[in-house]
Order: structure tokens, then C-alpha cells, then sequence
């Protein structure tokens, strides 16, 4: 979460009570069956160390602002947010760059993911819990952050336990993650969900061009629609996986579709509460610090040493020694492992042979088991399958990256694949999320698109006169199994015979940009609905009958009489016969 804003004063505790009142009353717009991982408020809360590790959200579940937009009433009510005057349409204003971003992005989406129906002002309503429109529009012509927005280092003290992945070059730690610019990536996540949004050719997370684009991809991801009620809270919780966090971010995104405007940059308002407010970063050490309002109790006066008193007062007695050593340190707690914390090394489940033709959904899925060192299946684990290497070959959806968490045999499922139009190997990886272990790499192959039949879509004679001109053009559809197979390449060649089919040196001829004769067209590719129509064909002096032979890609091939012969002339009259 956005943080080191430079902190106001902190609101009372009351107006804290009020807000956790009031977004705790937004329950119905709860996602059914969804598990809750999010932040307790509660100091003492701790996360598990599984969900939090490995959940796979974009902002790791890091903190957020916890600001509600002000309520429409028609009598004036006061503003949860602590800008001067705050009224509606003061938190209703959004920095100008920042806006502009949001319907960039919502402008990209609709032509790269048209079924999604990202709206612009969902981007808003994260963008103002994340980091409250960067800092207000803290953000420099080209849309990068004055400075950097980080959330607190997850280091597992009151917040998920995410180690470094990125060797500090987002957040500059070394040591563990932390969320990243105006929309809070984590760098694991902005590793593959990073975008470039403003065409400098970098994918940069505290740039709020880049950003956002990222966030409308990483929303409109798994084919979810979000005009749909429940892909849209499927989406918002997989952004941070609080049942809080959804029904706040649902609140601005209501807020904002009744009306926004643009504000200069640097001028939106700031939030002020935040959802780890209260909590502890650093754990303390019990007694060392007496709680608020308590007033601590003398501790009992030292005796003068080897005069202790008897219990009641009066006389003395000989000190007994302490049962255990003061010096004696006590063994830490013990840990219970997670099941991420046991697996060894994966291995395949089974997966099929992974083959497609160009433009096709792959029919097998890759299957991958967790296993413990002893080879035993491990549930609940969550692995990322990456596609990796140059390829437009992705998974349905169009992301190149999906992560899915074993089942009861320890056993994950990728997403389908579907692959693009290079063809060639593609390699799939998997990993364990949160767990260094050796990756298990899949190969897959796109064939190029083919065809298994070729027919003539009419049956006219194909005949001319010599030196003439072919009346009909020849057109031919391509179909794979049935179906219509498109954009299949083709080449079509009047060849010698049906035996020899080097291309003949007389007869019928295509002609090419310049006018002149060509008797081979390669680079012929079938429609969308598997039509090839072939140029006009033209004829020499040369009378005869001709072979025109088509072929495809995947072995179709079909071919076609050509006749060329002098127009048939009518005979002449028979001559009256001579009078007697």
C-alpha cells in the first residue's frame, strides 16, 4: 500500500470505530464463496503464512486506504477524507494525469480484451485505495511518481511473508518485497502483469500510465467480464483478497461512475486511515512497554544481599538457589511448516502430448504434482506456469502467465493454451510460488494451419481460345476435418502433367504486377471462410488441355482441367443443285 506519505494526525479513535462501522455494514456485495485472507485490524492479527505467501494477489494483501467516499445526503454531511473542505466534489476531483491514465488504459482494454468491459472508474476506485491517486497526483509530466510509493517491507511482522524476488530493483530491499507505485504491485507480480502504458518502450511500475495498464490487464485476466457482478468482485478480490477490500473499492467505483472531474496534479485530496492503522510493524517485547492509560506498579524494594526476610517479616534465612539457571535461554516455539514450506520438487502428472495448429485452443492441459522429498503429494500449494521465450502463444485469455493451487492429490491444472500464429516449440514452466525449487518445463507445438480437402465451389468449364482470355476465374474452399480451415497457405501451378508437376512452359499462365506470364503463384493464403479465389488465367497459342494443380498446407490437393481450343465455326450451306 501506498505509505511514508508524510503522516497527518491521526483521526480518533472514534472516527476509526465509525469507518470500520461502516464498511463492515457494505457485507452485500460479498463475493460468495471466496475465502477471506485479508488483514485483521486487530494489532495481534498475523495472516497465515500460506494464504499470504503464495496467494498470488497483485499487492501481496499489503495495506490499504481504508477512506470512505463522502455519503449523498441531501443535508450536508462531513467528509471522511482529510482535505480541506472535503465535500463530494473535492474527493470526487481526480489530478489530471492520473484520470488520463485510467481512460488510456480502459481505451486499450476495450480493443485488446473487448469482452472484459473494464471501466476506467474501477481503475479510479483502486487507484484511490492503493495510494490516493498517487499522492494526489504527485506525478511528473510523463506520469512517473515524484517519488517512489512503497508499502511496508512484507516481512510476515503483521503482514505476508514475501521474501525478495526481484533483488531490490523495484523497492530497493534486498531482503523481502514490498508493493510498488500508484497501483501497488508487488515486483513478483509486476514481473509478468508489468505493461507499457505511455510508449517509451520500459514497463514501470511507479509510472501511473504503465500502472494502470498493468491493473486493467491483471482485472481483465481469466475471461472475466466485469459488467458481470461476479467476475467484477472475482477481480477486485484477486487485486487484494479482503472481503473489506472489496466492498470498499465497490463504494469509490459507485462514487465515481455518479460524476468525477479533473483536478490540477498534486491537487486530489490524501487519505488518511489506513487498514494497518494500529497494528504493530515491529513486534514488541511483552512488559517492556505498559498499556495506554495503565500506571505501572513499583516493583518490590531490594533487600541487602544476603539478609533475605522470612515470609511475615522477622529473621533471616539462608537463600535457596534458583531452580533454573538465569542464564538459561528458553527454546524458541515451535513452528508448524506450511505445505509450501514442504515440497521438494514437482513433477508431471500426466500431461498428453501438447500440439495445435495455428490460431487453435490446445486440447490438452498440462497437469503438474507438488511432492514432498519422499514423493508424497502436498495440497494447497500454489504453482505458476509461465510461458516463456518468443511466442504469441498464451493461455485463454491472453496472459502469459496463470497460477493454480493443488488439489486434494496435490495435483495443478494449467489454463488451456491457445496458441498464436508462430509456429514452432513453445515451453511452458512451472514453479511453486513462495518455494525455491527446480522448475518443470513443458514443450508444446504450434503447426501451421492446414487444410485436409480442397473442392471447387462451382463446376463451369474452364476454356479458352488461344491467345484469349479465361472467362471464369477458379476458386477453390479448404476445410480441416470438416471444418472451414483459413488462412492456409497455398500455391497453385499448371504443371506439366498429372505425373510431372514441374511447372509447364506453355499453355495457360498467370499474370503477375508488371504484366508478366507466371505459371506459379506461391504465397496464397485461404480466407476466413476458407475461399481461394485465383487471378485471372490467360492462354498462348498453344491448343491442348492443361492441368492446374492447387496444394495446402497439411497435404489438400486439387486439380483442375484447363481446355484451350479455336472456337468451333458452322459449315458452310450445301450448294443448289445445278438446273436441268
Amino acid at each position: 500500500m501506498a505509505a511514508q506519505f508524510g503522516r497527518r494526525l491521526r483521526k480518533g479513535a472514534a472516527t476509526t470505530a465509525v469507518a470500520a462501522v461502516a464498511v463492515a455494514a457494505l457485507s452485500a456485495s460479498q463475493a460468495p464463496g471466496v475465502n477471506d485472507h485479508g488483514r485483521q485490524p486487530a494489532a495481534d492479527a498475523t495472516p497465515s503464512p500460506e494464504a499470504s505467501a503464495s496467494d498470488g494477489s497483485a499487492t501481496g494483501n499489503s495495506p490499504y486506504y481504508t477512506d470512505l467516499p463522502p455519503l449523498k445526503s441531501p443535508n450536508p454531511s462531513p467528509s471522511t477524507g482529510p482535505g480541506p473542505g472535503g465535500t463530494g466534489a473535492t474527493e470526487a476531483g481526480i489530478p489530471a494525469t492520473v484520470l488520463d491514465a485510467y481512460k488510456k488504459a480502459e481505451t486499450a482494454l476495450r480493443e485488446a480484451k473487448p469482452g472484459c468491459n473494464l471501466p476506467w472508474q474501477l481503475l479510479a476506485a483502486i487507484g484511490r485505495v492503493e495510494s490516493g491517486q498517487a499522492r494526489g497526483g504527485r506525478v511528473d509530466a510523463d506520469g512517473t511518481t515524484i517519488k517512489k510509493i512503497l508499502g511496508p517491507q512484507l516481512d510476515g511482522n503483521g503482514f505476508a511473508l514475501i521474501k525478495d524476488t526481484d533483488d531490490g530493483a523495484y523497492d530497493g530491499n534486498g531482503s523481502y518485497d514490498q508493493a510498488v507505485g500508484p497501483m501497488q504491485f508487488i515486483p513478483s507480480t509486476w514481473a509478468w502483469a508489468g505493461r507499457d502504458g505511455n510508449g517509451d518502450g520500459e514497463k514501470d511500475p511507479n509510472n501511473i500510465y504503465d500502472a494502470a495498464l498493468a491493473a486493467g490487464h491483471y482485472l481483465c485476466r481469466n475471461n472475466w467480464d466485469l459488467s458481470q457482478q461476479g467476475d467484477l468482485d472475482r477481480a477486485i478480490l484477486s487485486y487484494n483478497n479482503s472481503r473489506e477490500y472489496l466492498n470498499l473499492v465497490m463504494r469509490w467505483l459507485e462514487f465515481y461512475r455518479k460524476g468525477t472531474h479533473e483536478v490540477p496534479d498534486g491537487a486530489g485530496t490524501l487519505p488518511d486511515n489506513r487498514s494497518d492503522d494500529g497494528a504493530s510493524p515491529t513486534p514488541t517485547v511483552p512488559g517492556a512497554t505498559p498499556p495506554a492509560g495503565s500506571t505501572p506498579r513499583p516493583g518490590p524494594k531490594p533487600e541487602k544481599p544476603g539478609t533475605p526476610q522470612r515470609p511475615g517479616g522477622g529473621g533471616t534465612t539462608t537463600p535457596k538457589p534458583p531452580t533454573t539457571p538465569p542464564d538459561t535461554p528458553s527454546s524458541p516455539p515451535a513452528t508448524t511448516p506450511t505445505p509450501t514450506d514442504t515440497v521438494d520438487h514437482l513433477e508431471d502428472a500426466g500431461t498428453a502430448k501438447l500440439t495445435a495448429m495455428a490460431g487453435d485452443a490446445f486440447s490438452k492441459r498440462i497437469s503438474t504434482r507438488a511432492e514432498t522429498e519422499a514423493g508424497k503429494a502436498v495440497a494447497k500449494v500454489r504453482v505458476r506456469f509461465t510461458i516463456v521465450g518468443d511466442t504469441d502463444t498464451t493461455f485463454t485469455g491472453g496472459e502469459s502467465v496463470a497460477t493454480v493451487a493443488t488439489n486434494s492429490s496435490g495435483v495443478a491444472v494449467a489454463p488451456a493454451l491457445q496458441a498464436g500464429e508462430k509456429t514452432g516449440a513453445v515451453t511452458v514452466r512451472a514453479t511453486v510460488v513462495g518455494r525455491t525449487v527446480p522448475g518443470l518445463d513443458y514443450k508444446a507445438t504450434v503447426t501451421e494451419r492446414a487444410a485436409d480437402t480442397l473442392v471447387r465451389t462451382g463446376d463451369a468449364a474452364l476454356t479458352c481460345s488461344p491467345g484469349g482470355e479465361f472467362a471464369n476465374q477458379v476458386e477453390v474452399k479448404a476445410t480441416y476435418n470438416g471444418a472451414v480451415a483459413d488462412g492456409v497457405a497455398a500455391t497453385a501451378t499448371l504443371i506439366t502433367s498429372a505425373d510431372d508437376a514441374t511447372a509447364n512452359d506453355k499453355g495457360p499462365y498467370f499474370k503477375d504486377a508488371d504484366g508478366k506470364t507466371v505459371r506459379t503463384l506461391s504465397g496464397l493464403k485461404t480466407d476466413a471462410k476458407g475461399l481461394l479465389k485465383l487471378p485471372k488465367l490467360y492462354a498462348d497459342d498453344t491448343p491442348g488441355t492443361f492441368l492446374l494443380r492447387i496444394t495446402t498446407a497439411g497435404g489438400a490437393t486439387l486439380t483442375v482441367e484447363l481446355a484451350v481450343a479455336a472456337a468451333e465455326t458452322s459449315s458452310p450451306s450445301a450448294s443448289a443443285s445445278p438446273s436441268a
